[in-house]
């Protein structure tokens, strides 16, 4: 045990942000770099050492929290980070962006506020990066054998790192112009600046592992013929299709989908734009979403100087504090004000979009300009949701993201269909205990075959896949499988 009164003597500390008016001028992370380090050793001794961690429960991953948080207490942080990477491929991914199961989980939680586990972890994968204690693994001898891997999304890279450390050799198909696939360009530089990506990316290189930009599988090369030349296929193409709005008034010009907005402000902090053909700069921005992806365009429109920022929920706001409903260990819905809702604007609860108006369409256009939005407030009856009569309200609205979520894997593509794969009732590729799909030596992980879901989760399926393939090569595996398909979050 790292502490043994660390829980009783030491506060709940996180990282330090920027303040508001310096960090809406830049596309930097938002915290103050290196406020961690100072306090993050005292926070890992908040550690209990629980004789059962409910932390390992609630990470997909089964990261060794205790372990690397003894380690950090100690600042013996090549260890930590040997104990860290023994479960978990990209840290510094999940140190930034994931929502933390782990901490609704821990025990301490109960009746304190939780360990800082996040902080811990992306705290010993910096200092990790800082050190030189992260370096390529190659592997020792090769396979024979060949891996394509169809996206390079959180999923993918796993995957194909796993399976390149096996001795396999491994190409990542992306149909984007980088790696990274919603990791480098769904995610604003502000919650991840994109170095974290390319060193990553230098280190799998390094390992063997071959990477092939703006090649779509299904259109640029057909999805049978990629089977043909590989031992083994992984499909992580993700869930990619965004949940769609079909109020009238929809075809506006600047009403657009979330992932149609944030990859091009991406791509103007990648140098490919001076400005982005979307931009929120002087307008009345409306998000219709209230989960991460809205707060991302939330954080984005601030930062290309929106006159107003609108953000919209259908379901009521949530508690600050767990309901009676979704008890300790359960990751709870509650109200999170990230950095973004931090910087601004406003959040609107428990409506319903009706319909969006516009402007008269100039000469040569084929429809006007979204000028408003119309909004009807909604309450549950039985079990339902329904309008509130006289609730109705229009409010001014010059560019609408749509961040409802995601609807399944793209097959307008024809990946699909080329393949021949079965789909399950919800959309998603079918697959088996082995991350098998009905396609010998076709392989599916992460969202694509999940649905949408978290990075956390992403990561243990590109892991537990790799395991798959690996046994499929070579009819025994080392590999950690640390999730199965049919596993789920701990919800009530």
């Amino acid at each position: 045990m790292a502490d043994p009164k660390g829980f009783l003597t030491t506060g709940r500390e996180v990282a330090e942000t920027r303040p508001v008016q310096e960090r809406v001028k830049d596309w930097n992370e938002v915290y103050v770099p290196g406020s961690l380090l100072p306090i993050i050793s005292k926070q890992a001794g908040r550690c209990m050492d629980c004789g059962i961690p409910f932390c390992h429960n609630g990470c997909p991953l089964g990261n060794l929290i205790p372990e690397w948080n003894d380690y950090a207490y100690r600042e013996d942080w090549t260890a930590a980070s040997e104990r860290l990477h023994a479960t978990n491929n990209f840290p510094e991914f999940t140190g930034r962006l994931c929502p933390a199961p782990c901490e609704s989980a821990c025990v301490l939680g109960i009746n304190q506020p939780a360990v800082t586990i996040k902080n811990v972890e992306v705290s010993i994968i910096d200092k990790a990066w800082d050190s030189g204690d992260v370096t390529p693994q190659p592997p020792e001898r090769l396979s024979g054998k060949t891996v394509a891997v169809i996206g390079s999304g959180p999923a993918g890279l796993a995957a194909a790192q796993q399976l390149t450390r096996a001795g396999h050799t491994v190409a990542v198909y992306e149909r984007a112009d980088r790696i990274g696939g919603l990791l480098r360009y769904g995610i604003p530089a502000f919650k991840m600046e994109k170095s974290h990506i390319n060193r990553r990316i230098e280190q799998m290189r390094a390992e063997g592992t071959k990477f092939r930009t703006e090649v779509e599988i299904g259109t640029d090369i057909d999805a049978a013929k990629l089977r043909r030349r590989y031992d083994a296929v992984v499909i992580a193409a993700g869930a990619t299709v965004s949940r769609d709005l079909p109020v009238p008034g929809r075809e506006l010009n600047g009403v657009h989908f979330a992932m149609e907005y944030l990859p091009l402000a991406n791509k103007v902090q990648e140098g490919d734009l001076t400005v982005s053909p979307i931009t929120a700069e002087g307008k009345h921005v409306v998000v219709i979403g209230g989960g991460d992806t809205g707060a991302d365009c939330v954080g984005t429109a601030h930062r290309q100087g929106a006159a107003s920022v609108t953000q919209l929920e259908i379901m009521p706001k949530p508690g600050e504090d767990r309901s009676a409903n979704q008890p300790w260990p359960t990751f709870p819905m509650l109200y999170k004000v990230t950095s973004a809702h931090e910087e601004g604007g406003e959040r609107v609860y428990s409506v319903s979009t009706t319909h969006f108006e516009g402007s008269v369409p100039e000469e040569g256009q084929a429809v006007g300009d979204v000028r408003a939005l119309h909004l009807v407030e909604v309450e549950f009856k039985d079990g339902k949701l329904e309008q509130k009569p006289g609730t109705e309200r229009r409010i001014p609205a010059d560019l609408v993201t749509l961040a409802m979520g995601f609807t399944g894997t793209d097959q307008a593509n024809g990946l699909v269909q080329q393949f021949g794969l079965e789909l399950d009732e919800r959309g998603n590729v079918a697959r088996d205990d082995n991350y098998a799909t009905n396609v010998d030596g076709v392989f599916v992980a992460g969202d694509a075959g999940r649905g949408q879901s978290l990075i956390v989760w992403a990561i243990a399926e590109g892991r537990s896949a790799a395991r798959g393939v690996d046994r499929y090569l070579t009819g025994t595996s080392a590999l950690p499988a640390p999730i199965r398909p049919t596993d789920r979050s701990l919800l009530v």
